[in-house]
């Protein structure tokens, strides 16, 4: 399958995309028909919009809706409803009761556990830092949502502890909830980019004394890499030590509902907090984000009732008690709609896909003289370094700078570049099931090709 004349967008500068753009927020007095407006979208805007559902399309979390999801989106944007509770939607508040209580079934969460939908992964890691903090906040004696972080006696004391390789969103989140970044300790990964165990003891011996550490975030699939930390022992750890244990499985918690994946994400059920994007290898439309909590009575510290909305006399199906906003989408429909439409079996069998031809590129590159694997693929990612015997070893960041902007510029297919420790390195992920192994024979093609032009490059 060949894909080289294919562009993904237009490749055209931010320059000449601003000047595309330009006549779309030209607003007048006087409105267009519907048909121009169409025309005026086909011409201007879609030339630049990235093609998801192309093979060349390696580098990011996006995807094309998938049929089934495509019905419950449609259905969804027709009714336009709020479901925050019953009195804006009765349907569409139940639905997403009655998802989420399916969906901790279908991850084999504890019979306690509940789910919550979120407009984002962030907004859920975000939530799930608020839940832990709260929960401290209780066993230091005092109501959190009252007091905020002026209830504890010395806030700088508190602490969370992190992969250097988990989102970034953790970061914000801390930003966002007054404790500032001090409050961040990242811990060093291993040779194949988890949390070290041993490390995160000894850290937690040095820290004993001078700091409170409340919260243990662990990733199942980080974003650079893919890789998933091991979930168990931190639970375990985060037990013996009082804190809260958050999975930010945003992109990976997808792949556990493989049988022969379900070992790597040990533990999970045992996890205070969990994050999940559906939006990533479902192909469902954004927003589609959730929040489990292995107490589904946790989410009783983010109630927060009103006179006329979210009334605390009200015992309908109100799911707008679990999280901020008070206006929220029906996104449960698209989910419900295209699980119905797969079914597990076909779901599972394409969330397999990307899992073997990453490691089909893994075993490939490992014969190559001119590539070096950053890692052990877990998931659909690998990162590795073109490295010809041409270039220097000062130069070989420069080049992978240099590849990825040359190839993302010729429109024909998207790859990324990440960083690890000190090294730039060359990211694929695989996303769409569509993606086989020789369209990634296709992309190293590209790499090399690309490579034979730096030596000459301005």
């Amino acid at each position: 399958m060949t894909m080289r004349n294919r562009r993904l967008y237009s490749g055209d500068s931010p320059e000449a995309v601003q000047r595309d753009l330009l006549p779309l927020v030209d607003f007048q007095g006087i409105g267009r028909p519907l048909a121009e407006v169409e025309r005026l979208i086909e011409s201007s805007l879609l030339p630049h919009l990235m093609q998801y559902d192309q093979v060349g399309f390696q580098s990011m979390y996006n995807s094309i809706p998938e049929p089934g999801a495509t019905l419950g989106a449609r259905v969804a944007l027709a009714h336009n409803q709020g479901v925050t509770n019953w009195q804006v939607s009765p349907g569409g508040a139940t639905l997403e009761e009655l998802c989420c209580e399916s969906l901790c079934r279908l991850f084999q969460l504890s019979d306690r556990a509940g789910a919550t939908f979120m407009y984002s992964g962030t907004y859920a890691n975000q939530q799930a830092l608020y839940l832990a903090l709260h929960k401290r906040a209780e066993l230091d004696g005092f109501n959190f949502g009252e007091e905020g972080i002026s209830g504890f006696r010395d806030p700088s004391r508190l602490a969370i502890l992190t992969s250097e390789d988990a989102h970034f969103s953790i970061d914000q989140s801390v930003r966002m909830l007054g404790l500032g970044e001090q409050s961040m300790i990242h811990l060093k990964v291993n040779a194949n980019r988890q949390i070290d165990p041993g490390q995160l003891q000894r850290t937690l011996e040095e820290l004993n004394g001078s700091k409170d550490v409340f919260c243990i975030v662990a990733t199942a699939g980080t974003t650079s890499t893919g890789t998933i930390d091991p979930i168990g022992t931190l639970s375990e750890v985060a037990q013996q030590c009082g804190a809260w244990l958050h999975v930010d499985g945003a992109y990976g918690l997808s792949f556990s509902l493989l049988p022969e994946y379900q070992p790597r994400f040990h533990g999970i059920a045992d996890a205070d907090s969990i994050t999940w994007d559906p939006h990533k290898q479902l192909g469902v439309p954004i927003p589609n984000s959730l929040l489990f909590l292995n107490d589904e009575q946790d989410f009783a510290r983010m109630t927060l009732n009103s006179q006329y909305f979210n009334r605390a006399s009200s015992h309908e199906p109100n799911p707008g008690l679990k999280s901020p906003p008070s206006t929220r989408p029906m996104s449960a429909l698209p989910l419900v709609t295209s699980l119905l439409h797969q079914g597990m079996n076909e779901v599972m069998e394409k969330l397999r896909v990307p899992l073997v031809s990453i490691q089909q590129l893994a075993e490939h590159l490992a014969t190559q003289d001119d590539f070096e694997s950053w890692h052990e693929p877990e998931t659909g990612i690998l990162c590795f370094q073109h490295q010809p015997d041409h270039i220097a070893d000062l130069d070989r960041n420069d080049l992978q700078t240099y590849i990825y902007e040359s190839i993302l510029s010729e429109g024909r297919r998207s790859i990324s570049i990440t960083q690890l420790d000190d090294a730039v390195v060359l990211r694929i992920l695989v996303m769409s099931s569509r993606i086989e192994f020789a369209d990634l024979l296709e992309t190293i093609d590209d790499i090399r090709s690309s490579a034979r032009n730096f030596g000459s490059k301005p």
